[in-house]
């Protein structure tokens, strides 16, 4: 029977062993500092979040947050472009040129809604009929309707047809305002 009797230098195995986990020590935080690097390089690039055009793109998701948002703080909105679509919906003590864009919010599970949006001005505003869907983009204003309000002062306007998801949303209760949702 051979036994086979094997020496190993600790010294030697412990010190090739401590330079190994160094060397890929190093090489990860090399890794790592050149991704976090590069990555702040390019975050002053446009990134294909960005709203095109600085208009900002109201969908079902986010507008009942944006539209909590900006009647929370006009003064931080007032020059934003935004683009949305919504039906043309009036109240009696709106004037001539005041309409509001219109969504159906609903906010029960039997499917009971309640009306929201922006007002919104436009010179021939009395075009568009009550209910027709438009798609807009206008620039966000101050004004006064029962006190301070957000109006958007419409700069395109078109005719669409009604979308598939008419309905929105209550804001999400996990929502955070922030100057930066626009």
């Amino acid at each position: 029977m051979f036994v086979y009797n094997v020496k190993i230098n600790g010294s030697k195995t412990f010190k090739y062993f401590f330079m190994s986990v160094v060397l890929l020590v190093i090489v990860i935080i090399g890794i790592v500092s050149f991704k976090v690097f590069d990555g702040a390089n390019h975050s002053s690039e446009k990134s294909s979040c960005s709203p095109q055009n600085k208009v900002s793109r109201l969908s079902v998701a986010n507008y009942t947050n944006v539209l909590k948002i900006v009647h929370e703080n006009i003064d931080d909105y007032i020059g934003v472009k935004i683009n949305f679509t919504g039906y043309v919906y009036r109240v009696l003590d709106l004037k001539e040129n005041q309409f509001i864009l219109a969504r159906n919010m609903i906010i029960s599970s039997d499917f009971q809604s309640v009306v929201v949006g922006f007002l919104c001005e436009l010179e021939n505003g009395r075009d568009f009929e009550d209910g027709a869907w438009i798609e807009l983009t206008g620039e966000i204003t101050k004004g006064d309707y029962h006190g301070n309000m957000p109006i958007v002062k419409v700069t395109e306007i078109k005719k669409v047809d009604k979308p598939n998801e008419e309905f929105v949303y209550p804001p999400d209760e996990s929502y955070i305002p922030t100057s930066g949702i626009l």
